[in-house]
């Protein structure tokens, strides 16, 4: 499984940001494999839509992209700060790690740090 960071997801679904070309390009180039993202990433990416009313067109997108919401598991507070605590990252960024451990996939970002501590951990795209 690919667990998207909301870098890419959002560069995906606006056709104006400056990365969407390489969102679009990464994502065919995975679309051999299944896409997750974790339910903190995902509420990051519907924020924007959700302030100009493109909700639902957005969630239409994220379906037609298949990305499968990826929930915390239990226990997902202590893991999270760990997590935080080792990687100096933010909390959203340490839920991508996380959603990327307990599937067993792998980062698909473009975060910089983000992907650096993803291969670090034999979670790179």
């Amino acid at each position: 499984m690919i667990v998207l960071d909301a870098s890419v997801l959002i560069a995906h679904l606006d056709p104006r940001d400056a990365l969407h070309d390489a969102a679009d390009e990464r994502l065919l180039d995975a679309a051999d494999q299944p896409f997750g993202a974790s339910t903190i990433t995902l509420a990051e990416v519907l924020v924007a839509p959700l302030r100009t009313g493109a909700l639902r067109t957005t969630q239409a997108a994220l379906k037609a992209l298949e990305v499968e919401e990826l929930p915390l598991p239990v226990g997902a507070a202590a893991q999270l700060a760990a997590l935080r605590a080792d990687t100096g990252l933010k909390l959203p960024d340490c839920c991508v790690l996380l959603a990327a451990e307990e599937a067993n996939g792998a980062v698909l970002t473009f975060d910089e740090r983000l992907a650096q501590e993803a291969a670090t951990r034999g979670l790179a795209a």
